[in-house]
């Protein structure tokens, strides 16, 4: 499962790298840490933390261009398989 969240957040780093703005870098790279967290296991996110990251996610998507909103979008669908993963409670 956590495949899906190292997808994400590799995906976010190459958003990172991509994205003209400063504003949405830094949106990614919070998001980015985040995820960080996850895969590693010092935080075991529930469906209202991946909702939040998933809104932040699209929020960014709509401000990007290019391969940054590409890669944004990947990151996106692999969240939401993860999210579809995982029991709620």
């Amino acid at each position: 499962m956590t495949e899906q969240l190292q997808q994400a957040r590799d995906d976010l780093e190459e958003a990172a790298k991509s994205a003209d703005s400063d504003d949405v870098r830094s949106d990614i790279r919070e998001t980015t840490d985040a995820f960080a967290d996850y895969v590693r296991g010092d935080t075991t996110p529930d469906h209202a933390l991946l909702d939040e990251r998933l809104n932040a996610l699209r929020q960014v998507r709509e401000w990007a261009d290019g391969t940054t909103e590409g890669k944004v979008e990947s990151a996106i669908e692999a969240v939401e398989d993860y999210r579809e993963s995982i029991e709620q409670a």
